[in-house]
């Protein structure tokens, strides 16, 4: 039996098709995700012939995708992609998410349109189904500029298929996946797209139009007096901007309630800079292009609120805030050696323009902070953001980066997030904050009582991606509620510069599964 898990309105590549039936003919291909032929007992048991025959002739096969023609199949084409090994230390489940997107992109290729995607059992690894479809959908997702100007384009498949051997656990499997995939999806197109497409107030258009007629409720703040009483260190950023329409400042303000008894409630933060020129201490050298995905931490706010639109987990609150902002150059933008007070009283020096995103996201946070202490249950306070290069030199080009304060620490939020993540194929790495880093954004003189950065790169900065994360609990005052305050509130910082994707490329959506896994899964 089918079950179809597109229906109109959700954000996918393609419609999904759960199903237990491997000879439909509707299916113009196979394609075998395993990392033994072993695993290919039962109703697979057939596939097993075919490829050690195959075998005898190409040494390729089970090395790497190949494509074999096989009689005993509707579609007569198997592509075969062989994981590799998945035993050894360092093997993790995205060795399923590589070789599914391999196997979709060899089945495009093979020109096939309704392709039927077969994970078998995933020892040691229980999510390696779900881990193998998200792959493929990743390799068939269309930037959004392209669905827009070029139609005929807008999708690569017509539909794909999904098997399972029992009918509800693929039907169930399916229907996660697709949630978890139209939030990667939402925020790619918000992340990925370019500096004018996704400007600020388009932005906005786009989320207001997505999150329509859904169980999530909406603000847009766009009165730029507002944003400047409101929220004074973003409208720094934004004071070059604000007098072009088209690039002018929005905070964006998402919130979900989910049925029942609620016992947890989130805030999330996303920077969402639209365009980084680095301000007055311009980027220089050629090292500005790409900066239009600084927009990812937003963009994955985004995602996160799609997935709960989806799933709608219950007993629990979030509510996310979208800082949109260019940090444009010209005669009316920020620079270094300004003293700005932030909304929580803190006396903010600017020692670097090109650290805007802690400027954007700090008094928003500190907006989330007052709303937390009223709320009636647990709470924690997320910051996401594409926020320093030192996050990439630190921990590499695929990995999330997540630090937590003294709550959070004693919650275990990293750990428990990093595990999730490592479950999900969307990793993580811990990092702490340490007393260092306080004493690094302290201020230097009796002007200030916090230095925003110093002036030079984060990449050529001890601590470059650690100190951040002290600045925005201080100018947040988030550093009146640690550990030792009768209002404790947890808060973790996560830093996807290495994770949010390559460029020239297309974003990964990280962090929406990981998140999505530690606080949701359990939830519907």
């Amino acid at each position: 039996m089918d079950s179809d898990i597109g229906p109109a309105g959700r954000r996918l590549p393609c419609p999904i098709v759960a199903t237990t039936d491997l000879h439909s003919p509707e299916w113009d291909g196979l394609i075998l995700v395993t990392d033994s032929t072993d695993n290919l007992t039962g109703p697979l048991e057939f596939l097993k012939a075919p490829l050690e025959q195959a075998k005898q002739f190409d040494d390729y096969v089970g090395k790497d995708v190949t494509l074999i023609g096989l009689t005993g199949l509707a579609s007569r084409r198997l592509i075969y992609s062989p994981t590799g090994p998945v035993n050894r230390d360092y093997d993790d489940v995205r060795r399923y998410r590589d070789a599914a997107d391999k196997g979709i992109k060899r089945a495009l290729k093979a020109g096939c349109s309704t392709p039927l995607l077969v994970t078998p059992s995933g020892y040691p690894f229980k999510q390696a189904w779900l881990v193998s479809l998200l792959g493929a959908m990743q390799a068939l997702y269309t930037p959004l500029e392209i669905r827009e100007d070029v139609p005929e384009r807008a999708q690569k498949l017509d539909r794909l298929g999904v098997w399972s051997e029992k009918e509800e656990p693929g039907i169930k499997g399916a229907q996660l996946s697709a949630g978890l995939e139209s939030g990667r999806f939402v925020a790619r197109d918000i992340g990925g797209s370019d500096p004018e497409r996704m400007a600020a107030p388009r932005v906005a258009d786009y989320v207001v139009h997505n999150f329509a007629h859904t169980v999530v409720q909406m603000k847009v703040y766009s009165d730029q007096a507002v944003l400047h009483r409101c929220y004074p260190l973003l409208s720094a950023v934004n004071r070059c901007s604000a007098g072009i329409d088209r690039h002018a400042a929005r905070v964006l303000e998402l919130e979900y309630v989910g049925e029942g008894p609620t016992d947890l409630t989130l805030f999330l933060v996303g920077k969402g800079v639209t365009y980084d020129t680095g301000g007055a201490d311009i980027k220089a050298g050629g090292v500005m292009a790409g900066m239009h995905r600084d927009k990812c931490g937003a963009a994955a706010v985004a995602g996160f609120f799609q997935v709960l639109s989806v799933l709608r987990p219950k007993g629990m609150k979030a509510v996310g805030y979208m800082s949109m902002v260019r940090n444009s150059v010209g005669t009316d933008c920020y620079v270094s050696d300004e003293i700005i007070t932030s909304r929580a009283g803190v006396r903010v020096r600017v020692g670097n323009t090109d650290a805007e995103g802690r400027m954007a996201m700090a008094d928003v946070l500190c907006h989330a902070r007052e709303r937390a202490l009223e709320e009636p249950n647990q709470t924690h306070l997320l910051t996401i953001a594409t926020l320093t290069g030192h996050a990439v030199r630190a921990m590499g080009p695929a990995y999330s980066i997540i630090l937590d304060n003294g709550p959070a620490s004693k919650l275990k939020t990293a750990q428990k997030v990093q595990e999730a993540g490592d479950m999900m194929g969307d990793p993580f790495e811990v990092s702490t904050i340490r007393r260092e880093d306080y004493d690094f954004i302290a201020g230097k003189s009796e002007y200030e009582d916090v230095l925003q950065a110093n002036s030079q790169p984060s990449t050529s900065t001890a601590r470059g991606h650690q100190y951040p994360a002290a600045f925005l609990i201080r100018a947040s005052g988030l550093d009146k509620h640690g550990i030792d305050s009768k209002q404790p509130l947890p808060y973790s910082h996560i830093d996807i510069a290495g994770s949010s994707g390559p460029f020239p490329g297309v974003p990964t959506g990280a962090p929406v599964v990981a998140l999505a896994a530690h606080f949701l899964l359990g939830r519907f």
